[in-house]
Order: structure tokens, then C-alpha cells, then sequence
């Protein structure tokens, strides 16, 4: 195991995790080549009409944050980086990513969050948000039942009737959507971090195999292995790190089926931790207060839960309500999107599908700090 347990730290006490450590490769931290590299990259997609530069600077039909993703994932290497690129907006359009994810059906998208990474609504250090992923609950009866459950999805169905794509694998890029066109902004938008004007656009992952045994790592290796391939080729570059907590006895050999599945600079970004070294470990790159206690932390949160705002976060939006909202009485269930609002405001907007009809709902706004 000792191959996913080495943890690398800058003189800043920043992980370094792999070439591109955030902020290494991020708007506003590029070296001269990567600057050309990003201005060729524009220009390929431009050429071959994938892009279409805005008036303003980085305000063209893909954010400087998104291109920089596909440049890092291949090494600044355009016509790597363009490959990719080229192959993902042919997906998304085969598989009409952006209907699913403002059609979706409510119910459905709540029941994938369930058995996928799930924000906190906590960030870590930098500003990066701070997602759970516990796998114990994934069990035989309970992804029986979500198999049977996307194979009569309508919402899906309707919406996406030229995919090739598996249904339950849809459901998961509703929530990649969730992450990349409403959760990433949300924390740009928040300048109480380092490096304040650079954009948001990885995530941090804790994931909990306390309990889990080698069956039914072997039941779910499909399952993860599908979601795992498709996010890399699809959504490069969103992961920050992961911590990887309750490994047991047997993990090196799962560890051999896992690294198969992601390029090595993923890879990595994965690091196990024993139970006497992961709060520590955590502690150092996440506040306490942003640790759920079951890590050794001081957030009451629970795998489940809707995301629990940290007070940066609550200072800056204003909850409108909704009639879909969790238990707590603000966070809407289902997906959400961001719209212009008056004054440099943004709107949070309830999208999907509730019993066939559209849902359009402005739940919240968002005063950029």
C-alpha cells in the first residue's frame, strides 16, 4: 500500500499532487509556454468551430478555466489537449448534456446523489469544495434497485434518446454538471482564499471504505470503474485530491484494479490514509471546522445530507425558498444552475423536472464577495 500512501508538500505546505497542484497550471499561475499554449489551444477549437472567443477576455463560449482543464490533462500538449476536447463536446452533444442536466427529473437526480460523491458545502483550505463519498451503503440490494430504477427513467429517455450512454451513467454527469456549472462558480465567486481571482474549477474528495469487503468491492468494480473512465475522459481535470480513508487489510489488491482506471496524473491525486494518520492529515490541508466529526473534525454532517454552508458561503446568499427544499428548509433538491441577476448578482435557479413539467425556480442570490 505504500505505493498511494506517499503525501508530497510544497515549502507553502500545499500538497503537491502530481505536475499541476493547484494553483500550478491555473489562470493567473501559468509560466510563458503555458500562456502560448492556452492562446494556440483557443485558436485550434476556434479553427475547427468548438470555440467561439467572447469580447472580454476569457468570456468566449468556454471559459479560460474549462480549456486549461483539457490542457492539463494531457500536459499542455495542444494537439493532445484538442483531441480530447474535440471528442467531449461530440459526447456531450450525442448525449444532450446540457438538456439532461435542466430536464432531469428530480427524483432521479436525488436518487444518483445518493450513491455518488456528495458536497459538504464545506471548502477546504484554498477554497476548493470539500465533497464525501462513503461506500459501505452501496450494497447488492441497494444497487439492484437503482439498476431497476434508471432502466424506466422517462426523463432520461425522452431527453436523451440518441445516447449510447447507460442510463445510470447519465444520472452521474447530472451531478458532474451539478459541480462544474453550479458548484465551481459558487466558490470563485468567494474571495476569502488564496489566490483569490483565480477560478475554482477542481473539487476535493474524502472517500470512506471503513466496512466495505473485497466482495463487494468486486460487486461494484462495474459501476466504478464505467463512472471513473468516463469522468476522466469527459471531466479532466476536476479532481484535486483524494483522500482515500478505512482501507483495509486487502486494499493493495482493489488498489491494482483502481489505478487501471484513471490516467497516472489522477492517480495521482489519490492517497490512502491510515486511521491514525487521517484526521492529522486532513487537518492540515481542511479547517476543523469543515472536518465532518466522524474524521475527527467539528462539522455535525451526515453522509446524506444536503451541503451544510460554511458562514462565508451564508453571508454572501440570500435563500428566496423553495417548495422543493431538504429538511433544512433552504437547500432545493435537484439541480440548480446560475443566471445573471441585477448589479453583478447571480441567481440560483432550480432546473429539472418535477412529474413531467420543467421546474424554473429562483431559490437564491448570490452577492459576489
Amino acid at each position: 500500500m505504500a505505493e498511494a500512501t506517499r503525501i508530497r508538500t510544497t515549502e507553502s505546505g500545499i500538497l503537491a499532487t502530481g505536475e499541476f497542484g493547484y494553483p500550478v497550471g491555473h489562470l493567473g499561475h501559468l509560466t510563458e509556454p503555458q500562456e502560448a499554449a492556452l492562446k494556440d489551444f483557443k485558436a485550434l477549437c476556434a479553427e475547427k468551430g468548438l470555440y467561439k472567443p467572447g469580447i472580454e477576455e476569457g468570456l468566449g463560449t468556454h471559459d479560460d478555466a474549462t480549456l486549461l482543464r483539457f490542457l492539463r490533462a494531457r500536459r499542455f500538449n495542444v494537439q493532445d489537449a484538442f483531441v480530447q476536447f474535440s471528442d467531449t463536446e461530440k459526447w456531450r452533444k450525442t448525449n444532450q448534456i446540457v438538456s439532461l442536466y435542466e430536464n432531469i427529473d428530480v427524483k432521479d437526480y436525488e436518487e444518483a446523489r445518493r450513491l455518488y460523491p456528495q458536497w459538504t458545502g464545506r471548502r477546504d483550505k484554498r477554497g476548493i469544495p470539500l465533497y464525501i463519498f462513503e461506500v459501505a451503503p452501496l450494497n447488492h440490494k441497494t444497487m439492484s434497485a437503482y439498476a431497476k430504477s434508471t432502466e424506466k427513467s422517462s426523463s432520461i429517455q425522452k431527453s436523451n434518446g440518441a445516447s449510447t450512454t447507460p442510463a445510470r451513467l447519465l444520472r452521474l454527469f447530472a451531478l458532474y454538471e451539478n459541480l462544474t456549472s453550479f458548484i465551481m462558480p459558487l466558490c470563485s465567486a468567494l474571495k476569502d482564499r488564496p489566490h483569490e481571482t483565480t477560478p475554482i474549477s477542481q473539487s476535493n474528495n474524502i472517500v470512506d471504505i471503513s466496512g466495505v469487503g473485497l466482495k463487494q468491492f468486486w460487486n461494484l468494480r462495474t459501476h466504478m470503474q464505467d463512472a471513473s473512465t468516463l469522468a476522466t475522459a469527459h471531466y479532466p481535470e476536476t479532481l484535486d485530491r483524494i483522500f482515500v480513508i478505512g482501507a483495509p487489510s486487502f486494499f493493495p489488491t482493489v488498489w491494482g484494479w483502481i489505478k487501471r482506471w484513471f490516467d497516472p496524473i489522477t492517480t495521482s491525486k489519490i492517497f490512502i490514509l491510515s486511521s491514525h494518520d487521517a484526521y492529522r492529515t486532513l487537518q492540515t490541508f481542511i479547517d476543523p471546522s469543515n472536518i465532518p466529526k466522524k474524521y475527527g473534525g467539528q462539522l455535525v454532517y451526515e453522509y446524506g445530507m444536503p451541503p451544510i454552508l460554511d458562514p462565508a458561503e451564508e453571508a454572501h446568499i440570500s435563500w428566496a425558498g423553495s417548495n422543493t427544499a431538504h429538511a433544512d428548509g433552504k437547500w432545493p433538491m435537484g439541480p440548480m444552475k446560475w443566471v445573471p441577476g441585477e448589479k453583478g448578482t447571480l441567481l440560483a435557479m432550480a432546473v429539472g423536472s418535477i412529474d413531467g413539467k420543467e421546474r424554473r425556480e429562483v431559490v437564491a442570490t448570490l452577492t459576489p464577495s
